[in-house]
Parts: structure tokens; C-alpha cells; sequence
């Protein structure tokens, strides 16, 4: 979900607007002089202690990390907790991490003041702000003990969480009460990152792999609360439809089952068990108003941006350039054998998290509490504020560790969030309620990924190197329900294409984004735009390369030097160098290579065919992502995006049908089985940069790898994805 994030931190201020739109979420009382931030704290408790609002001590020494960032798999945690345990010279056997609260003032991560976690941003976001807060509690221990025992500040060290000088030696636990009286410094010195002794280590392993592993770690589902209710919601069967009428007779006649409400996105049942909840939703009867609905078919959709893209189009819609320069009329003009003309298509793809959308809420008054797997709080306070017209900041949320996310648990509307919280307002009295979403619900009734096509125009020049580019993009805009709307089209949309060096090394380019509008609704999802764009960039390169009878490595590193894409360059040769002289016997190999999130990264993956469908043996990545602060955990996350970006590239697809999503679970949305999981080695690049995104990188890579070692097999390529189709 870069788009959000990155869109914000480019904000120059929070704007004029962004007061509005606060202002319009509690009520419609204009707020003068509240920025966002304010709003989220407003009727907050939650202050910074004596260390500042990201580092708490024990009186036993052990420290613990208040972490703004959500845990939902990744693994981020342990990397927070080592930046502020290497700067503090902490035991690192004695860190540990929490969430911290919703606090926008305290914890918003971008300029707008907002607290989420996406984009691949929780390490390098938090980077300097941690190595200070680190910095920053240690120089108050070094003072403390220097004033009590009499000794020069530099004659003070600190060790594995032990402060020791002048022939004395105290813990943490012992010098908190003096060390939480001392100024904290506004500018502590940082280490010289040559110093680190934690930082890039393999020390740096996960922190919640133990209560992950014996089933103490606390998700939504575990959460039970006395006279706790649960819910679930009947959805409409089609986007856009709403009730027109229903019956709950039935349903009330259900054991167990208290109430039945009708809310904005559908019925709701009230039970005391989820069991009862279920069953009376089965017993609901609702007459659906699909006046406004969604009725078109994906392949109809699919059919009406392939036209938009051949200006078939209507006639108001409008085309939004990017990366353009030259003449674009030369990029449409010319024919014979070295022009180049092709098309993808990418369908709506499921995020389909192992742990399916939940919530618990509880409304008292103008007050709320939300305990659940929160990815964006700030966003989930101001829906939930909207809802019961109350300050954002007087929506507290608990925070707890998610089964997984891809973008999912983020959306604008906070979909499901809003629907925990109507119904808990609706049973009133202060009572929780646990909302359940079940897998057919996410699957039939949530957000996806964008349907997509692209068009693609390029002409050679006598070297066989693109002369001119035409690229068009045809898809839904993720960002137009954003609260913070910036200038130019729309980054989630065309990431990856924007900036390509390939397009910085073409002396011609018109490239245009359309935003033609559906009812279907879209999200992000995994690694965003590029999970479209670095398979249109990269299969077409090797397409280039074969229509000029280059190899496609060589072709690559001429574009690269041409356009200065040293990193690229960088990783593209150690990920050739790693991958040795020749594929595995049977074995064809492909290439990619794609920045997303300030990160580079190359992959070789190889590939056979088995009984018509692609098999991929193994997988060579190299990585640039800066800085490595866990390098165990950027194998790790390098290996679960290439399987999850595989999972998609050979099966994902959600389809319709007169509006109806057709699948509903795994056994119609194919996914990726272990014993088709592919061996991948990563390899991270020497770097003395900054850390960058990790999380999402390595997800675009591997269809077009794959899609590439195809084409060297049988000279085809590869123009709509999955490669596998499943049977109609």
C-alpha cells in the first residue's frame, strides 16, 4: 500500500483540506488550527514517559519497544527492537516489543500525522527516529551514573544493558529513577554504523516466534470478553446493491441469536456464539436493491479497458501522462521489423490473508474501543469517529498481532472496522461485540486487487536499443477514496513503469494512465503497482532482446549503464554471479529486475514445464534494500513475497460473472501448495545506504522471471496472467 504512504510523506504540510476533512468525521464543527495529529490525540491518555513515547524500562533492566508498526507477519518487530537495542547497548536477550497505542501525535509515520503501516516503510520510517530514541536513553543512563558515582561522561560505557565507569558498575533497573530525571538531549550522538555489533547480524531473529509457536501470542479471534457478543453480516451479492427490504423472523428463532440490524453494507445478526451468529444469517430474507450495482462481467470490464486503451474510449475520460518526453507522435508512427506491439492483461486478484477480517468493538457513550489487528489506527479512529460522531481521539484501539494482511486491513473506508463498530453502537449499553468475517465473505465481498491492461508500442533503433516507448495503463484508481488528495496521476497505478530505466533510457517516450470508473471495489495489494508493471517492463525487455537477437542479460546491462541504474546493474551481476553457469538439468532459466520501495531486486528463476504447467526448481534473488538491519528476516521476507507473487503469477484470479464474484475459497482461488514451493536463495547487496522496503520487493519479480525463462523455452511469450487458467 505505498500510494498512501508515500503520497503523504511527499506532502509538503498538512493542508487546509486535511483540517476539513478532520473537521467533517467529528461532526462537521470546523476545528480551527487542529492538524490531523491533534484530532487522533484529542481525549487521548496516552503521554510519553520519561524516554520518550518509544522506549519503556523494567525495574528488573529489561527494556521494553513501543512499536507504531503493526505485526502481521513480516516480522518487523525484531528489526525495530535491534535499532534502538544497538544504540542503547541493551541486552538484546532482555528487549522486547509491544504495539504501541493509536496515538497520531505520538506515532503518525508520515508528514499528515497519520499512523498505519504499509509500503515496506516500518523499518526505514522508523530508522532515524529509533537510533535516537536509543541514543537518546542512553546518554541519560550515562549521565545518571556519572553524576552519582562522580565520573566524566566519557569515562562511561555502556555494555549488553550494564553502565559501568570509575571502577562501578549499575544495571538499567538500577539507575531508572535517575536516569529518568536527566534532560533527555535533542540531538544524541548516533554510532557509526561501522561500529554495529547487533545491526546485520544473524543475531536479529524474531521475537514472537515462541508465542506464535505455542499458540499464546493473542489474535482477534482470541479475544473474549464478558457478555461479549459475536456477529456476522449478509452481504449483498453484488457491488453497489444495498437492502431493500428483509425479514429476521427466522433468524431470530435461531438459538443463541439476540438481534438482527440493518446497516449500511448489509444485515447483520447478533448471537452469543459464532455458530448461532451463522446460523441465523442463513436464515435471513433480504430483497437486494441493485439499482446501482455492479452487473458487468470481469470479462466485459476486461474487454472495455482493452477498447479505452486502443482510444475506443469515451470521450470524457481522461489520459494522464507520466515519465513523457520527445515527440510523442513518433512514438505511434512507423512500421515494419522493428517496431514492437503488445498487450497484458492482470485480473482482480484476492488478498486472501490466512486470518480473514475481525474486529472487536465496544461503544459506550461518545467513547470507543477497537481490539483488533490494526494496520492503519489512524484511519480506523476517524471512521469510527464519523460513526458515532465523537473526536477520533476518543476512539482508543488495542492493537493485537494479524494473520497476515497484503494491504487488506487498510483501506480508507475501514470497511469492516465501520461495520464492528455500527453494530456495537446498535447493541449499545457498553456491550463488546466481535465481528467475524468468514473466507467467503473476504473472498465474495471485499476489496482486490485492480483489474489491469497495458498496451505497449516500441520502436528499435539500428542496435536493436527502444528509440521511442507508447505505453498505455488502463485500470481503476485505488487512491480516489484518499482523504489527502496530491497533484498528478495516480503513483499506485503507475509505480514501477514511472522511473523505469528503461523508459530514462528511451529518447522517446508517451506514456498515459486512464482511470475509467467500476464498481468493483480496489485495494491495494501486495507491492501495488508493480505487481503489474515490472511484468509489462521486464517481459518486455526480454521480448526487445529476442527481436534483436541480444542475450537479455547483456541487453539489460547496456540499458542500465545508459540510464545510470547503477543498482540495478549491482544487483542484476551478483544475482548472476550467484546463480552459477547453467540452470539445473531441465531446467530454463528467466530474469527480472525491478525496483519497488526504495529497494532493487534481481531474481533468476528456473523453470520446466509439467504436464503443461510451469514448475519453478529455484530461485536466485539479489537484493539492494540498503542497510540490512536483520538479514535473516530479508531472506525470510524475500522468500514468502517470490512464493506469494508466484502463488498469483501461476493461478490468482478473481472473476465475475454478471457481477457475482464466482470464486469463494481456496478451492476455487488456487494458491500455491508447499510442495510446489520453489528453493530461494537471497542475497543482499553491500550497502551503506539507509534501510528501504523489504516486505513487498521481492512479490513483483518472479512472474515476469518466470514468464521470461517460457519465452526462452518456447520463443512465446506470455500476454495475460495466471499462466495457469482455471477450468469455466
Amino acid at each position: 500500500m505505498s500510494g498512501l504512504i508515500q503520497k503523504l510523506q511527499r506532502q509538503e504540510g498538512v493542508s487546509r483540506r486535511d483540517v476539513v476533512v478532520g473537521a467533517t468525521l467529528v461532526g462537521g464543527a470546523l476545528l480551527v488550527g487542529c492538524s490531523p495529529a491533534d484530532l487522533m490525540s484529542a481525549g487521548s491518555k496516552v503521554e510519553p514517559g520519561a524516554f520518550g513515547p518509544f522506549i519503556q524500562f523494567d525495574p528488573d533492566g529489561a527494556v521494553t519497544v513501543l512499536s507504531k508498526h503493526i505485526e502481521f507477519g513480516q516480522g518487523n518487530h525484531a528489526g525495530l527492537a535491534a535499532i534502538v537495542a544497538e544504540e542503547l547497548d541493551a541486552d538484546w536477550s532482555r528487549v522486547k516489543v509491544v504495539h504501541a497505542p493509536a496515538n497520531a501525535k505520538l506515532y503518525g509515520n508520515t508528514t499528515a500525522g497519520i499512523q498505519l503501516t504499509g509500503g515496506s516503510s516500518a523499518i526505514s520510517n522508523s530508522w532515524e527516529q529509533l537510533r535516537k530514541a536509543g541514543a537518546g536513553a542512553r546518554a541519560m543512563f550515562v549521565q545518571a551514573a556519572a553524576t552519582r558515582w562522580n565520573v566524566p561522561v566519557d569515562q562511561i560505557t555502556v555494555r549488553d544493558g550494564v553502565v559501568s565507569g570509575g571502577g562501578k558498575s549499575a544495571g538499567f533497573g538500577d539507575l531508572i529513577a535517575d536516569a529518568a530525571k536527566v534532560t533527555p538531549p535533542e540531538n544524541p550522538t548516533l554510532k557509526d554504523p561501522k561500529t554495529f555489533t547487533l545491526i546485520g547480524t544473524d543475531r536479529v531473529r524474531r521475537k514472537d516466534s515462541l508465542i506464535k509457536s505455542n499458540g499464546t501470542a493473542r489474535y482477534t479471534q482470541d479475544v473474549q470478553l464478558p457478555d461479549m457478543l459475536v456477529a456476522m453480516v449478509a452481504h449483498a451479492p453484488r457491488f453497489g446493491a444495498r437492502v431493500k427490504s428483509f425479514n429476521g423472523d427466522d433468524a431470530k428463532k435461531v438459538a443463541g441469536v439476540v438481534d438482527v440490524y440493518e446497516i449500511p453494507t448489509g444485515v447483520a445478526v447478533v448471537a452469543d456464539t459464532t455458530y448461532a451468529a451463522r446460523m441465523g444469517r442463513e436464515a435471513l430474507k433480504i430483497e437486494w436493491d441493485e439499482g446501482k450495482a455492479e452487473t458487468r462481467s470481469s470479462a466485459t470490464i476486461a474487454q472495455q479497458w482493452r477498447d479505452i486503451a486502443a482510444g475506443k474510449g469515451p470521450a470524457d475520460l481522461q489520459w494522464q501522462a507520466f515519465d513523457s518526453k520527445g515527440d510523442a507522435a513518433a512514438a505511434s508512427a512507423g512500421k515494419g521489423a522493428q517496431v514492437f506491439e503488445t498487450t497484458y492483461d492482470f485480473p482482480y486478484l484476492a488478498h486472501a490473508t490466512m486470518e480473514p477480517m475481525n474486529c472487536v468493538a465496544i461503544v459506550d457513550g461518545a467513547k470507543v474501543k477497537l481490539i483488533h489487528g490494526s494496520q492503519a489506527q489512524t484511519l480506523d479512529q476517524m471512521n469510527a469517529a464519523k460513526i458515532v460522531k465523537t473526536l477520533p481521539g476518543s476512539v482508543e484501539i488495542e492493537t493485537l498481532f494479524a494473520g497476515g494482511s497484503f494491504g487488506r486491513r487498510a483501506n480508507f473506508q475501514s470497511d469492516y472496522v465501520a461495520e464492528c463498530v455500527t453494530i456495537a453502537q446498535k447493541v449499545g449499553h457498553g456491550r463488546p461485540v466481535k465481528l467475524i468475517w468468514t473466507r467467503e465473505d473476504d473472498m465474495r465481498a471485499g476489496y482486490y486487487r485492480p483489474l489491469i491492461h497495458h498496451a505497449v508500442r516500441v520502436t528499435l533503433d539500428k542496435d536493436g536499443y527502444p528509440a521511442t516507448w507508447r505505453h498505455r495503463i488502463v485500470t481503476q484508481s485505488i487512491m480516489k477514496g484518499s482523504p489527502v488528495k496530491a497533484k498528478g496521476p495516480d503513483q499506485t497505478a503507475i509505480e514501477g513503469a514511472a522511473g523505469s530505466p528503461y523508459l530514462k533510457a528511451t529518447p522517446i517516450v508517451d506514456a498515459q494512465l486512464a482511470l475509467p470508473e467500476g464498481g468493483v471495489p480496489v485495494l491495494w495489494w501486495r507491492s501495488v503497482g508493480a505487481t503489474h508493471t515490472a511484468f509489462v517492463m521486464e517481459h518486455t525487455i526480454d521480448q526487445l532482446a529476442l527481436k534483436a537477437g541480444k542475450d537479455p542479460i547483456a541487453y539489460r546491462r547496456a540499458l542500465y549503464a545508459k540510464a545510470g541504474a547503477h543498482r540495478h546493474l549491482a544487483a542484476l551481476n551478483l544475482a548472476v554471479e550467484k546463480a552459477g553457469p547453467a540452470a539445473a538439468a531441465g531446467f530454463t532459466r528467466g530474469v527480472a529486475v525491478h525496483e519497488s520501495f526504495g529497494s532493487v531486486v534481481a531474481q533468476i528463476a528456473e523453470v520446466k514445464l509439467i504436464d503443461g504447467e510451469p514448475r519453478v526448481g529455484r530461485v536466485v534473488t539479489a537484493i539492494d534494500c540498503g542497510l540490512a538491519v536483520a538479514p535473516d528476516q530479508v531472506a525470510a521476507q524475500v522468500e514468502g513475497g517470490t512464493c506469494y507473487g508466484l502463488s498469483a503469477a501461476l493461478y490468482g484470479e478473481i472473476t465475475l460473472t454478471d457481477g457475482r464474484v464466482d470464486q469463494s475459497n481456496f478451492d476455487t482461488y488456487r494458491v500455491l501448495r508447499m510442495n510446489e514451493a520453489p528453493t530461494v536463495e537471497t542475497h543482499i547487496v553491500p550497502s551503506g545506504n539507509p534501510p528501504s522496503g523489504v516486505g513487498e520487493p521481492g512479490t513483483p519479480v518472479i512472474g515476469p522471471a518466470v514468464a521470461n525463462a517460457l519465452l526462452a523455452l518456447s520463443k512465446t511469450p506470455t500476454n495475460r496472467l495466471p499462466f495457469v487458467r482455471a477450468e469455466t
